[in-house]
């Protein structure tokens, strides 16, 4: 008879296990719907860090239209952008590295990047990029700059020798904050290596973006 039990408890955990493996599966795969994806963006609990849902959206185009392939975001916040970004990194196969100094950031953005199954599309990596920007190998075609405004120009020159020719370079914020990242400002615009113009995608901030094409 014990011997009996034991084969029951055996036999109903296996089936349990096997369905926890069912309900695990489907919820794997609803993470890559666009559905659940759409309600996961629409539900975001962002923050004054974020970029607005119109700025997402317009990268996330600008990135799938280029047909991008290796793009860096400098800060990532709690990885709105990344979500976004990394949904036109995966049609176009592609990765995306986001950069942010902040642990806590560093958290929330890979587990937000988890849920909705781009944990292996996006790489966030921790540190500062004044720092990790010179650290990442090969080459870029798409640059997102979102961190501290003084040091955009920084940003831009650390990984400028491993754009390719053809690449995507938007800085967020460059309204409000011009006087803080004039020296970028005056650079991507007056390079003859760019083609730059300032859009406004969303007035949620009353801000805009610079979307720059690199020429040679």
């Amino acid at each position: 008879m014990k011997r009996k039990g034991l084969v029951v408890v055996i036999s109903s955990l296996c089936v349990l296990f096997a369905a926890a493996m069912v309900v695990w599966a489907a919820d794997a795969d609803n993470r890559h719907s666009r559905e659940f994806r759409d309600a996961f963006i629409k539900n975001f609990q962002r923050t004054g860090l974020n970029t607005t849902p119109g700025d997402a959206m317009m990268l996330r185009i600008l990135v799938e239209s280029s047909g991008a392939k290796r793009g860096v975001e400098v800060g990532s916040a709690s990885g709105f952008g990344a979500v976004n970004m990394g949904i036109a990194f995966e049609r176009t196969g592609g990765h995306l590295y986001t950069l942010e100094i902040d642990p806590k950031m560093v958290a929330a953005t890979r587990a937000n990047l988890a849920k909705v199954g781009l944990e292996k599309v996006v790489t966030c990596v921790e540190g500062d990029a004044l720092k990790t920007l010179g650290e990442l190998q090969g080459e870029f075609d798409f640059v997102f700059i979102d961190a501290l405004k003084q040091d955009y120009l920084k940003y831009l020159k650390l990984i400028e020798p491993k754009l390719k020719k053809g690449a995507v370079v938007v800085g967020d914020n460059v309204i409000r904050s011009e006087r803080a990242m004039r020296d970028f400002l005056d650079y991507i615009q007056q390079s003859p290596d760019y083609d730059t113009v300032i859009i406004r995608a969303s007035l949620e901030k009353d801000d805009g973006m610079s979307i720059s094409y690199k020429i040679r």
